[in-house]
């Protein structure tokens, strides 16, 4: 009796799927929040299959170089600096939210509060991909699941995709 019961509770895990690629919107609460800047999106939000698969996993918005980046809800500042030569902050929020910008030249610091609205710095042109002059890459997650940052908005956005 002891081993088949060991056995299954070994092989559960296995079956269960592997966390950290995405979560469904219906998780994240909308309503308490707005747009980082005011440009259209450029690149929409990718899913990996998998927690390691190719995606994207965040929002392009277009901006112009040096126009302001505010803070998509409430929350702390987590980080504010360099990651792969590209300047980003992070900004904790309830719920174990966590909204990230990049690339952004930070005028806040790691544990600073900020309210929604509050400017967080300036956008640095140099994302690549970007079909404008400058675009901010904005992610979301809760733990290590990535989400789509455009589902905090209210009402949703709707993107129309061409046919074919």
């Amino acid at each position: 009796m002891r081993r088949p019961l060991l056995a299954v509770l070994l092989l559960v895990p296995l079956l269960l799927p592997v966390g950290g690629a995405v979560a469904a919107p219906a998780e994240v609460p909308a309503g308490l929040w707005s747009r980082p800047v005011d440009g259209a999106v450029t690149r929409p939000f990718d899913p990996p299959p998998d927690r390691f698969g190719a995606g994207h996993r965040g929002a392009d918005l277009a901006g112009a170089p040096g126009s302001p980046v505010r803070a998509a809800g409430d929350g702390v500042v987590v980080f504010a600096g360099m990651v792969a030569g590209r300047p980003v902050i992070s900004v904790d929020h309830a719920g174990g939210l966590r909204t990230t910008y990049e690339p952004v030249d930070a005028s806040v610091g790691a544990g600073e509060p900020v309210a929604r609205g509050a400017v967080l710095g300036t956008l640095a042109a140099g994302h690549a991909g970007c079909p404008v002059a400058a675009c901010l890459h904005w992610g979301l997650r809760r733990g290590d699941v990535y989400l789509d940052p455009l589902s905090l908005l209210e009402p949703p956005e709707v993107r129309l995709l061409p046919m074919g």
